[in-house]
């Protein structure tokens, strides 16, 4: 039993395998939108520890 692929589908995986650099595009745009190096621990507990808590109504200066 064969499954489903939708026209489109069929189309963006024919047109993908005639412009491989495409593939390289979309990788190079998640890398930069998404894939994040690795946090620094240390930095990252210093800076939750220094937050000051924000009053629950911001504008009131009391």
């Amino acid at each position: 039993m064969a499954m489903y692929e939708s026209e489109h589908t069929k189309w963006m995986r024919e047109w993908l395998e005639k412009h491989p650099e495409e593939v390289q595009m979309q990788k190079s745009g998640r890398a930069l939108w998404w894939d994040k190096p690795a946090q620094d621990q240390d930095a990252t507990r210093r800076l939750a520890a220094s937050r000051v808590p924000q009053k629950p109504y911001y504008y009131d200066v009391n």
